[in-house]
């Protein structure tokens, strides 16, 4: 079993990566985006097997690297760059770049219920009463943004609550 896992964790690891980066290219340049997005999710969580393989069949090198500062210095820039993905930025003005749905989206929820119910062709009394059950002081005069933040919900659960479907 042993020279199984010796023979094949770095062919795996070698393979399943440049999988991965294909597929994260074609990713970023926005091509063939229904193709590569299931194959780079999956097949990069299956890199993790023999990604741990390799570790093992390797130990003794990697304890090595752990003692020294390349290997943490690089582990350190890597945590900073990814932190740039994760910290979220605020930009000045009113465009926040992002697909236009969001954008349009992020828009409505600044409007009022009694505007929402004239776009939905719904009266606003029965908007307000489906927004009663996540929150009992909705008004007509209240934004969508401000009922999701009194009442802790997600910007998607006061979205659901306006929309019935087959309405």
């Amino acid at each position: 079993m042993r020279s199984l896992l010796n023979r094949y964790a770095t062919p795996f690891i070698t393979g399943l990566f440049l999988v991965s980066l294909v597929s994260g290219v074609a990713l970023f340049f926005h091509f063939g985006s229904a193709w590569f997005r299931g194959m780079h999710e999956w097949l990069s969580l299956l890199l993790i097997v023999p990604f741990v393989l390799h570790l093992w069949k390797n130990w003794r090198p990697v304890t090595c690297y752990l003692r020294r500062a390349p290997f943490w210095i690089a582990m350190a820039v890597s945590v900073v760059l990814a932190a740039f993905f994760v910290i979220p930025v605020q930009q000045e003005g009113p465009a926040r770049g992002g697909p236009p749905q969001f954008a349009f989206s992020e828009r409505m929820m600044q409007a009022q219920v009694s505007q929402i119910a004239d776009i939905l062709h719904v009266p606003a009394d029965t908007l307000v009463s489906r927004l009663r059950a996540a929150d009992p002081a909705v008004e007509p005069a209240d934004t969508l943004a401000a009922i999701a933040a009194r009442s802790h919900q997600s910007t998607a659960s006061v979205i659901a609550a306006l929309v019935v479907p087959g309405e």
